[in-house]
């Protein structure tokens, strides 16, 4: 199965700022709350899979894991896929976001143990003066605010182990708070509020 997708990874965590699990150390990685809760949001901007063009879509993972830490792995998750894609699309995205067809989501993939069944919703997403909100139907909101140095230069991390792992561009995260985002999907998690959150830019491809 071959495809590719060109676009940005928008990261919560119900961890605090700076979410440990991002060096992919497993000793470092102390749950604040004794378990995970993050949804990842995934904005397309080019993209095709087994010839579907899935460009400008939007789609959203959300996970919990129980600890003790991340790697332990037996996560339960849920994709949204954004209700604007056609079947095809749909089928595609799928595919691809719950790591049945290769590239960088079989690492995630291989922690999740439960997937409940995909949801078809709404993903509105809104910037402005650099931060992110986006809206994932009735379960939840992600924002993202990129933080910036006196300069107004980015803060990153760079090389750290999730950067690896998901193939971000010059291996690179931008560090950015997610103060304000929540999630309640009973069916997946506790309910909680987002604290901690990093931006990668993608370019996947596998053929």
């Amino acid at each position: 199965m071959a495809w590719s997708i060109k676009g940005e990874l928008v990261e919560n965590c119900s961890c605090n700022m700076l979410c440990p699990c991002w060096y992919g150390v497993k000793e470092l990685m102390i749950m604040d709350q004794g378990w995970c809760a993050t949804p990842w949001l995934f904005r397309i901007r080019e993209g095709e899979s087994n010839g579907v063009d899935i460009g400008g879509l939007n789609a959203a993972l959300a996970a919990f894991y129980p600890g003790p830490t991340l790697l332990d792995g037996d996560g339960t998750a849920r994709l949204h896929i954004d209700a604007r894609a056609n079947a095809d699309q749909r089928r595609e995205l799928e595919s691809i976001f719950t790591a049945k067809c290769g590239g960088p989501m079989e690492v995630p993939g291989s922690l999740i143990s439960k997937w409940l069944p995909t949801l078809f919703s709404d993903i509105d997403v809104t910037e402005s003066n650099g931060s992110l909100t986006a809206k994932v139907g009735e379960h939840g909101v992600i924002v993202s605010k990129p933080l910036v140095n006196e300069a107004g230069d980015p803060m990153t991390m760079h090389n750290v182990g999730f950067a690896l792992a998901l193939q971000f561009a010059d291996n690179t995260a931008a560090l950015a708070p997610s103060d304000g985002s929540s999630w309640n999907d009973p069916e997946l998690s506790p309910a909680w509020e987002g604290k901690s959150g990093a931006v990668g830019q993608i370019d996947w491809n596998v053929s």
